[in-house]
This record gives C-alpha cells, sequence and structure tokens, in this order.
C-alpha cells in the first residue's frame, strides 16, 4: 500500500466532530483524542462529551484530567 493511501486510511479513521468549545467560547472543529474526550483545533483545550438529550463539550475538571492520563499511562 502507498503512503498516500496509508495516510488516508489514518485520517478517515479520525474522530472529528464539529462542536462549541467552551474554553475558546468558539464554534470549532473537535478532534478525538480518546474515547469520549476530545481536543479544540482553535485553542487546544481538552474537553469531555456529555451527550443528555443534545451534546455538549465540557471543560476537563480533575478527575477527567486523572482519567486521561491513566488510560494514557494504561
Amino acid at each position: 500500500m502507498s503512503n498516500i493511501k496509508k495516510l488516508n486510511t489514518l485520517f478517515t479513521s479520525i474522530d472529528t466532530v464539529e462542536g462549541h468549545c467552551e474554553e475558546c467560547e468558539e464554534k470549532t472543529v473537535l478532534v478525538a483524542i480518546v474515547k469520549d474526550y476530545y481536543r479544540c483545533t482553535s485553542c487546544g483545550a481538552d474537553t469531555l462529551q456529555h451527550i443528555n438529550g443534545r451534546i455538549r463539550y465540557l471543560q476537563l475538571n480533575d478527575l477527567d484530567k486523572k482519567k486521561l492520563l491513566e488510560m494514557k499511562n494504561g
């Protein structure tokens, strides 16, 4: 498989969504870093996807940050 095809396969499997970042207050593209956790492409803030009748992206609290570190090291 050529490098271009490998890159296309990689980029099509990345989970991206359009949402509102509560950190920078912008409508932006959010990229999944792990399941339910997204990074804002405008400011770089990490957010947690919250679904309760509608989808929201919330700032991370200390417990969320700890959970992310555990997933990374895990």
